[in-house]
């Protein structure tokens, strides 16, 4: 435990030199604290996190050798005896070793209120003997030039730009992007993507161990992966090629709350983009919103608000007792500017076990309430948000109290605990969070006999740990063949791939399957274990550059019979494969070609593909409606024929009457009509041929496309359809006859029939005429009304005649007692309605056209 000073003695002697070193990132103030640390006879450097501590020692090391370099962290202590320089983290940096260079980096971390009390420890205590210096942002200027009196300051500006390029989708994101998330759940989720679109990434939190993250960075930084997906601790000091950085949110929960990040907070994170002279680029991405004009300008301007209040915690605790600790630790801040941060573990430690009676009894004095101090100053790495860190904490004093060290069995235990290489990546990340407590413990040479033996064996598995946690990590977030293949083709050598077709169609890349070519369009592979259609479709089309040519001219030499079409939906296929569906042309009988998907090069090979499935279409027709182009093709003297026949190519073999037709024709052109297969009724111009199956299906088709309807769901084997109004049907050949639609020819064959019947006058209606045509007889009457037949009710004869019920009176007996009233004559017999015939009260027929 480091010697405290009081805040009354701590400002009574001022070093001869305190400078800070300002600015944004990438500004070099780490390097040139490093030059001047070395630059004395000794000196210590405190970073934010013990990643940085380990790359800047493994640095130091290079410079001065491993006998002359010492690194303490939390968990790792390596001291060489004749050790000068120091790279620590901030919390356990040696203030009490006397060196002539002290520094502390990120000192705006002051302001946090989690760790800033120790940061603000430092700035008001940590002092060389000849030179001490803070590197950090510009908005702790101000509270600097309060805080530490005649301090000297150098403002640095950022050796290249930052420009803003807005949000940008994932899959659109450039080579060489930094993702930044704000959970361990949005970095795997983002990664997983970048996964399947990219090939892979490479994956950077502050849970990692110093190897793992060393290991993932050095697979982005060999361009194994183009993209890396990190928290917020990217932002630390990471110093590596990345060209752009996205953030993935704009909020992130601080151990209290969700909130929104500062201006400054995103200007750490993006300031990774660019490195030395080379300009960096920064956005939003995912699922996030823009960034505001006001926070863009605050970036790309490193103009930010400065921090009025610092994090403060007493350093000058009263050790008497556990309840005087505490009351020292909540102690308030004794000048303005410096506030009370949020609780840290620490303290939660401390009070949860000062409330426990056996605690109580033995941190007594002194001596034990300050090792039950450092005991709950063991941090909570693992975090799992129940009372297991306390549980730890106090069996670790009470070993350390009753037996003056920790076992070796505690180690043992612990450490085969964590040392099992099985599991998923969060399994190993667990497991490794668990062994950093360990190392902690080892890390305390004092609780221990065999301290050194623990600290190997801690690194040990910790390595084992984190190298096993690489591995995982590359497995599930990097595909190496799509990475190496995306590399080729964004390069020259994109020209070497080796791609084929098969004779079955499949598409080769490399001897890796990618897809199969279907018509003319790549299906890619749906198996979990092929790389990623984008990628893997881009190397594959390659491969038809000659197939889709070879394809074209295949389809255009095909027969006809190589073709079909689907007269349900449109669609056409060249063997057995669709590759096009029918559209809206500009006649009924000309309909458009849409071709599906393709892989051409150029229009041509479309326009050939499209000119050759236009022309079987244009055979199909001619040959399902041979009658209507027959007729078309015979040549007609009769103007008014050459117009009729024009009429029903327009309307696709059903027209609607003329005002003048059918009367304007004439019997003997009427009987010619027929023989070419036209005839009349009061609902149109017809082909009966064209009202078949086969023809009725493809006409369905055309007239849907046509009029832009839904095709109705015809049977022309049957005769009636019940179905809701569409505007197809009545050109397609039915009629509407209430709830019924009849077909047209047999509205012909009926309407002609009552046209013979009342020829010579009204005549009753037969009793099988509704079964003669296929028709109920409680339809019957519904049917005849809709189609603008006139219906009257016989008058019955008298009952000692004809028998207790006559049959309906004919018409024209009804007519000539109308004309007796006229005259004003009463009718021979009074007249009422025949309720009991068989046809429900149906008598005698007039036929009305719909012309009359």
């Amino acid at each position: 435990m480091h010697k405290h000073r009081s805040m009354k003695t701590q400002h009574h002697v001022m070093p001869r030199r305190v400078r800070a070193v300002l600015g944004p990132t990438n500004t070099g103030k780490t390097h040139y604290a490093l030059e001047r640390l070395l630059a004395h006879e000794s000196g210590i450097i405190g970073f934010p996190l013990r990643l940085l501590a380990r790359e800047n020692y493994e640095r130091m090391v290079r410079l001065k050798g491993a006998r002359r370099v010492a690194l303490i962290t939390g968990e790792e202590k390596i001291v060489p005896p004749d050790a000068r320089w120091f790279s620590c983290t901030t919390e356990a940096m040696p203030l009490t070793r006397k060196v002539e260079f002290v520094a502390v980096d990120e000192i705006q971390l002051s302001s946090d209120p989690d760790r800033g009390h120790v940061f603000t420890d430092r700035l008001l205590n940590a002092r060389g003997n000849v030179e001490t210096l803070f590197l950090g942002a510009e908005t702790i200027r101000p509270l600097l030039q309060r805080l530490v009196p005649g301090i000297e300051i150098d403002t640095r500006p950022r050796l290249s730009s930052l420009v803003h390029t807005g949000h940008t989708k994932l899959s659109r994101l450039p080579a060489r992007s930094a993702i930044v998330a704000f959970s361990a759940a949005e970095v795997y989720a983002i990664a997983e993507i970048i996964r399947r679109r990219r090939g892979g990434c490479a994956i950077i939190m502050g849970q990692l161990s110093p190897r793992t993250r060393n290991a993932q960075v050095e697979l982005y930084q060999n361009k194994d992966v183009d993209y890396l997906v990190a928290t917020d601790a990217i932002g630390m000091g990471l110093n590596m090629d990345v060209n752009h950085v996205a953030l993935a949110s704009l909020t992130k929960f601080d151990g209290a709350s969700l909130r929104p990040l500062t201006a400054q907070e995103c200007a750490q994170i993006a300031g990774r983009a660019g490195r030395g002279m080379k300009d960096g680029t920064f956005g939003t991405t995912a699922e996030t919103r823009p960034m505001s004009e006001a926070l863009v300008d605050a970036i790309e301007a490193h103009r930010f608000d400065p921090i009025e209040r610092i994090s403060w915690r007493n350093a000058a605790l009263d050790l008497a007792s556990p309840d005087a600790l505490l009351a020292s630790l909540n102690a308030a801040p004794p000048r303005r500017g410096l506030v009370a941060g949020r609780p840290a573990s620490d303290v939660l430690t401390l009070e949860s076990l000062s409330g426990e009676r056996d605690i109580r009894d033995a941190a007594r004095g002194k001596k034990a309430t300050s090792l039950l101090w450092e005991v709950c100053q063991i941090p909570d790495f693992r975090k799992l948000g129940d009372d297991s860190h306390v549980r730890l904490c106090h069996r670790l004093f009470m070993h350390l109290l009753n037996e003056g060290g920790i076992p070796a069995q505690w180690f043992e235990a612990h450490i085969a605990g964590f040392s099992r290489l099985e599991g998923d990546i969060d399994t190993l990340m667990h497991r490794l969070t668990g062994i950093r407590v360990c190392a902690y413990v080892a890390a305390r040479t004092e609780w221990s006999d065999r301290a050194q033996h623990w600290q190997e064996r801690t690194r040990e598995v910790e390595d084992l740990l984190s190298d096993a946690l690489h591995e995982r990590l590359t497995a599930r977030f990097v595909d190496r063949r799509a990475t190496s293949l995306l590399r080729r083709l964004d390069s020259d050598g994109a020209r070497d791939l080796l791609s084929a077709v098969t004779k079955d169609g499949q598409v080769i890349v490399e001897g890796h399957a990618v897809g199969t070519i279907e018509g003319f369009t790549l299906k890619p592979d749906r198996e979990e274990g092929l790389p990623e259609k984008k990628l893997m479709l881009r190397a594959g089309r390659r491969a038809l550059l000659h197939e889709i040519p070879r394809r074209v001219q295949a389809l255009v030499a095909s027969p006809d019979s190589d073709f079909a079409l689907d007269d349900h939906n449109g669609t056409l296929s060249w063997q057995d494969v669709v590759i096009a569906r029918l559209a809206r042309g500009t006649t009924l009988l000309d309909p458009g070609i849409q071709i599906l998907g393709g892989e051409f090069s150029d229009t041509r090979q479309r326009d050939l593909v499209q000119e050759r499935l236009h022309g079987f279409v244009r055979a199909m027709l001619r040959e399902t409606l041979a009658p209507l182009y027959a007729l078309a093709a015979t040549p007609h003297p009769s103007p008014a024929l050459r117009g009729l026949t024009h009429r029903l190519m327009e309307y696709g073999g059903v027209a609607p009457l003329l005002p003048a037709e059918p009367g304007s024709h004439g019997q003997q052109m009427i009987g010619h009509l027929r023989r070419l297969g036209i005839h009349f009724c009061p609902f149109g111009v017809f082909m009966p041929s064209l009202l078949k199956p086969g023809p009725m299906a493809i006409r369905s088709m055309l007239l849907s496309l046509w009029h832009r309807t839904a095709r109705p769901y015809v049977n022309a084997s049957q005769i009636t359809l019940q179905a809701p109004y569409n505007a197809v049907l009545a050109p397609l050949g039915w009629v509407n006859a209430g709830a019924l639609w009849l077909r047209l020819d047999r509205v012909e064959k009926l309407l002609g029939d009552l046209h013979r019947l009342t020829r010579s006058g009204p005549r009753p209606l037969p009793d099988d005429f509704a079964s003669r045509h296929g028709l109920g007889k409680k339809q019957i009457g519904d049917i005849l009304l809709a189609l603008g037949i006139r219906l009257r009710q016989a008058a019955p004869l008298p009952a000692n005649q004809f028998g207790p019920a006559a049959p309906p009176m004919l018409l024209g007996a009804a007519r000539r007692q109308e004309a007796r009233k006229k005259k004003g004559r009463e009718p021979s017999k009074p007249q009422g309605f025949v309720k009991d015939s068989p046809f429900a009260a149906l008598a005698a027929l007039t036929l009305r056209s719909r012309q009359t």
